[in-house]
Formats: C-alpha cells, sequence, structure tokens
C-alpha cells in the first residue's frame, strides 16, 4: 500500500501568492551578439518556463561567445538564473566579471518561478523546433542536467530529487483529452530527447495506495530550492571576486556609461521593454505557497492544478489544461480566487483519500 502523507492544505495556511512573468519567445532563446557602439552584447534570455531548467547550458554558449571577444573584463547585466550562471561560468574561464542589476534574489523573477526541472515548458513553438533547434536544446539541457548532479547533497538542499504524483479520478481508457486548440503547439523535446535522464514512471491504480478511488501516476522529478539555490550561486560568485552593481538601464545607449565592452543581457522578461523586443510574449504564472510541511516530500498533479512541496514553503499553481493558460498575460495583480482554488483542490484529494 502507497501511503502518502497527509497535506495540511487549506487557505487559511496561505502566507503569500507571487506572480512572475515568463518570457516566452515563439523561436526559442535569444542566443546572438549584437554591436552597440563599441559594445558587445551577447544575448540570453527569452527560455519562456525553461530558465531555471537550461540555464547551466545556455550561459554556457552566452559565456562562450563573450569570451571570444577576446575580453576578460565583461559585464552581466540582470541577476536572476542566467545572469548568475552565465557571472559564474565567465569567472570559471579566468574572466573578471561585474553584474550589473535594478534587484538581486530573492526581489527578481527568477525567485518567483516554481523550480521544478522543466527544460522544455514553453521553449518555443514546434514549428520552430528545427532538427538544428533540437540539437542545442539537447546540448543545453543535458549540461545543465549534468551540473545539477554536481549540487546535490548540499547543505540546505540546492538541488533535489523527489517523487511526482500525476493523479487522474478516472481509469485511462475513460479519461478525455483536453479540447481541441487551433493555436499553435508548443515543442515537446523532453520525452523524445533526453528521456534516458529519467527512470521510467509506475502506475498505481485504486486500493493500491491512500487517495481513494483514483489512478496515480508516479515519476521522479528533480526540483531546486531556490532560496537557498541562489544565496549559493551568489555567495561562490563573491567569493571568486565578483562585483555586483545595483543599476537600472532603461535603453541600451545607457551601456554606454559601462567600461566593459563586452555585456551578457541576461534580462529575461526585461528584454522585452529594455530593447523594445516584441518576439517576448509574457505568460503569467502564480503561486500560492504555504506553511513548509517538513514530512511532505512528494509533489502532485490533479485536475488543472500543481502542488511542490518547496523547503522554502508548499507551493500550489493552477498550470490549466494546456500551456497558453496565462499566455500573453502580463499582469502581476495576485488573484486570491485563484490561489484559494489551487489550495482546494490538492486538498480535495485527501478528503476522502
Amino acid at each position: 500500500m502507497l501511503q502518502l502523507a497527509r497535506l495540511r492544505a487549506s487557505p487559511d495556511r496561505i502566507t503569500r501568492i507571487t506572480v512572475c512573468t515568463r518570457p516566452f519567445r515563439a523561436a526559442g532563446p535569444r542566443l546572438e551578439l549584437e554591436r552597440l557602439a563599441d559594445k558587445t552584447v551577447v544575448h540570453n534570455y527569452g527560455h519562456g518556463g525553461s530558465g531555471w531548467s537550461l540555464s547551466w547550458g545556455s550561459s554556457a554558449i552566452a559565456a562562450e561567445k563573450a569570451l571570444a571577444t577576446g575580453e576578460r573584463d565583461i559585464a552581466v547585466v540582470g541577476c536572476g538564473a542566467l545572469g548568475l550562471t552565465s557571472a559564474l561560468l565567465l569567472q570559471r574561464a579566468g574572466a573578471r566579471v561585474t553584474i550589473y542589476a535594478k534587484d538581486l534574489p530573492p526581489n527578481v523573477r527568477s525567485s518567483l518561478a516554481t523550480g521544478v526541472w522543466s527544460p522544455d515548458s514553453r521553449i518555443c513553438f514546434e514549428d520552430h523546433a528545427t532538427p538544428a533547434f533540437r540539437q542545442l536544446w539537447e546540448a543545453m539541457a543535458r549540461r545543465s542536467f549534468d551540473t545539477y548532479q554536481t549540487l546535490l547533497g548540499l547543505p540546505g538542499s540546492p538541488v533535489e530529487f523527489i517523487d511526482n504524483y500525476v493523479v487522474w479520478d478516472a481509469a485511462p481508457q475513460l479519461r478525455r483529452g483536453p479540447p481541441a486548440d487551433s493555436r499553435p503547439r508548443f515543442a515537446d523535446l523532453q520525452g523524445e530527447l533526453i528521456s534516458d535522464l529519467m527512470p521510467r514512471s509506475e502506475d498505481f491504480g485504486p486500493g493500491s495506495h491512500s487517495l481513494g478511488a483514483r489512478y496515480l501516476r508516479r515519476n521522479s522529478m528533480m526540483m531546486f530550492n531556490l532560496a537557498e539555490y541562489a544565496r549559493l550561486l551568489l555567495s561562490d560568485f563573491r567569493e571568486s571576486g565578483g562585483q555586483i552593481e545595483v543599476t537600472e538601464f532603461h535603453s541600451p545607449a545607457d551601456f554606454a556609461r559601462l567600461r566593459e565592452k563586452t555585456l551578457i543581457n541576461a534580462t529575461g522578461y526585461g528584454a522585452r521593454a529594455l530593447f523594445n523586443d516584441q518576439s517576448i510574449t509574457p505568460v503569467r504564472g502564480q503561486l500560492a505557497r504555504m506553511i513548509p510541511q517538513p514530512d511532505i516530500g512528494y509533489s502532485l498533479q490533479y485536475r488543472d492544478v500543481f502542488f511542490a512541496p518547496r523547503r522554502d514553503g508548499l507551493l500550489f499553481q493552477v498550470v490549466g489544461e494546456n500551456d497558453y493558460y496565462g499566455f500573453g498575460d502580463d499582469t502581476t495583480l495576485p488573484d486570491r480566487i485563484e490561489a484559494e482554488h489551487a489550495v482546494d483542490t490538492i486538498a480535495g484529494l485527501y478528503a476522502s483519500g
């Protein structure tokens, strides 16, 4: 009998509701050089919901492009997932690095992410997933995955593996798929290109687990304790001599005041305004955060809600029926009704369990 520790989920235990804006680009992340007056800008943004997951692989490409300019004093603009990893990889290659950012963790958009390994979450539209892009994406995903394995077991558990359960009310042959949607499909690459990185899933029917007359599928999932992980990255950067200057840029012309000739632009969704990049589409994501429960070490997806047991607070998120949920929505005002729906949906699993 599979016994899942009982989750204490109720709206009165919500401690905070946060909203982030994922930077989706139909063609995938922007990883290219641009000349601006006497500066060389290497872009490293537009990863949709895959910023943390692809950060080490994507930033390795950006760092290589930056170092190829011959400069060894390099600026990184942005202090989120892509900015921090870009800066660390540049340092490891011998560069002197300064991060310029308006905000630092935990007050950056990356800190508002769910914190799960999701390397193809809204990474691009399917018709842009060319053979060349698939090869690039796979290399980024594998390099990032390998790097995360070196962070397992560290104090504070910045990276760890947990069990994830997808839960259904009906047997497989009775389930209805999502309604037909005529909009472009998002690329689905993980199962096709890197399925060897995770073990096979296991199914549990009614009577074999503690969640009542439901059907479960268990798989392993990697996730990040973002509070501790961001602290670790910042600490490593500073201990290696990195400098941080808190500043704000309103247009690329503002880069002229920087002493460095080569910059990595890792501003994420901020690049939409900074570079007037209208190829970025906002994708709204809201998290209801709840008092931590140390005995809960598994995640759940049930109906339209995802739950994750982050160490800095339990997370509940409405994910909708497909990746278009929140698409094109740049609002950041918390929605209490949505938050309570997410919590009540997961709580309902235990009412009859």
